[in-house]
């Protein structure tokens, strides 16, 4: 009869995150799915509270999975995804909570047959003292939130060093977290291949501007690491970053040319800092570029010396239906539609745009410009002009260029951001709004009235909202 050897303790606390191995093996078996585990490892990666590192190696190739549950609720079972016929498996577990007790068990399966290892266990550790209080909520009649926001998480991250993601759920629980150290997340996005993408930059980039672009999965892996100098990356990004239908990345630049200002009482050589839209392939490489020096001449400002150092301002780039880009300018209080394969300026919306515009449309800034699930353009006005910031969305006639307000939504002055910002509707009912200058955000009806509040220590760029089908089975509430 096979004997079993065990290596290293059963129960085992990863508070100090130190790495360990044991091994077995099982008694033996006619099934051919048994007999197969000969190690299993565990570690908690990135010393991170919330995701423990599971590897396990099979005498052969064969299916294998971990299933795992917190001791207190064993009817509710987790199951990682499954690693295919190889024989050096790794997983990394989520869906935990801080100190709490877990069992787990290794599964291997072949055709209708599986088999299970022993229960072993482990013990998860504290959150890090200094970010345990960063999220407080108020919502006194948490009964009347929709149910898509109390199974959803929100993305939001913090911009200082260490940088660090957070997924959060309505309580202002964290439910997963990824963190770097000597840089901070300028801003964030989660993609349509359910990865995050990020833009990172230390303290010596201002608010929303970096110099490297990260991509990271739910299980924490590094999808793509691109830095400034890097084949055609060369230019300082900012302000967004999002991966286009053929996974490539798109992004805000900074723009410096140099111009001969004395007609407007300035130098010979000045030097004019503007806004472009960047495209990155995989390795870095440059597939498209635009920039607001190829449609606008700076001599046509009449306060260019005023705005030199920071030209237009672009603020957000998003997809329009056809693919074609839109990109918001903060200084300016305009949209652009930028032809994605020709860099073409189709059409300015807003502020002496060339569309017809309500009255009550016209805007003063926008931020995170987007279409929302109505196919309306969406976007966050600060409202500086009338400090009060609200959401705006319009129904656009792009062939006669009319305007039709579909959202005007007025947050309370008492709120007002006058600088980022981001809005996003929740079940055609409801705005996710967040105003970054107040450290807040709200959970809105149509009619500004609040329904949920996140006060908390970070200074939010925006918050974007995940519905739960996007983040199963990393994230399961």
């Amino acid at each position: 009869m096979t004997t079993m050897k065990i290596l290293g303790i059963k129960n085992i606390n990863l508070q100090k995150a130190i790495p360990f191995v044991f091994l077995f093996l099982l008694g033996s078996c006619t099934n051919e799915c048994k007999n197969k585990v000969t190690e299993i490892g565990l570690s908690a990666p990135g010393r991170n509270t919330l995701k423990v590192q599971v590897d396990v190696k099979t005498s052969a190739p064969i299916d294998t999975y971990i299933e795992y549950w917190r001791t207190d609720s064993a009817a509710q079972i987790f199951t990682s995804t499954v690693s295919k016929q190889n024989s050096s498996h790794r997983f990394v577990l989520t869906n935990l909570q801080p100190q709490q007790r877990y069992e787990y068990r290794v599964v291997t399966k072949k055709d209708d047959c599986s088999a299970e290892s022993k229960t072993y266990n482990f013990s998860t550790p504290a959150y890090p003292m200094w970010f345990q209080e960063f999220f407080k909520i108020i919502c006194p009649q948490p009964e009347k939130l929709p149910a898509s926001f109390k199974e959803g998480s929100m993305l939001i991250y913090r911009r200082d060093e260490p940088g660090i993601l957070f997924l959060i759920n309505h309580k202002g629980d964290i439910r997963w977290y990824h963190q770097v150290n000597g840089t901070g997340f300028k801003v964030a996005h989660f993609t349509q291949n359910k990865t995050l993408l990020s833009i990172l930059g230390s303290h010596e980039y201002e608010t929303s501007y970096g110099n490297e672009i990260l991509e990271v999965s739910l299980t924490g892996d590094t999808l793509l690491h691109l830095k400034k100098g890097m084949n055609d990356f060369e230019q300082t990004i900012h302000h967004e970053i999002l991966l286009n239908p053929a996974n490539q990345v798109v992004t805000l630049c900074v723009e410096e040319r140099t111009f001969d200002l004395r007609s407007r009482g300035g130098g010979i050589a000045d030097t004019v800092k503007g806004d472009g839209i960047l495209v990155l392939d995989r390795q870095g490489k440059q597939v498209f570029k635009w920039t607001v020096f190829d449609d606008v001449d700076p001599l046509a400002d009449n306060e260019i010396l005023k705005t030199k150092k920071d030209w237009m301002h672009a603020n957000s780039v998003t997809f329009d239906k056809d693919g074609n880009y839109l990109i918001s300018f903060y200084n300016n209080g305009q949209i652009w539609k930028i032809n994605a394969k020709t860099g073409k300026l189709m059409w300015k919306f807003g502020k002496n745009g060339d569309f017809a515009m309500p009255e009550d449309g016209i805007f003063d800034q926008a931020h995170c410009v987007h279409i929302n699930n109505r196919g309306e353009l969406m976007f966050f006005d600060n409202g500086v002009s009338k400090r009060q910031s609200r959401t705006l969305a319009f129904k656009l006639d792009e062939a006669n260029k009319r305007a039709e307000i579909a959202i005007n939504t007025k947050l309370p002055t008492d709120i007002y951001n006058e600088r980022m910002g981001s809005s996003y509707l929740l079940e055609n009912k409801y705005l996710l709004q967040c105003c970054s200058k107040k450290n807040s955000v709200v959970l809105t009806d149509m009619n500004g009235i609040y329904v949920w509040l996140l006060q908390t220590g970070l200074l939010p760029y925006r918050v974007e909202f995940i519905p739960k089908e996007l983040l199963e089975p990393y994230i399961v509430n």
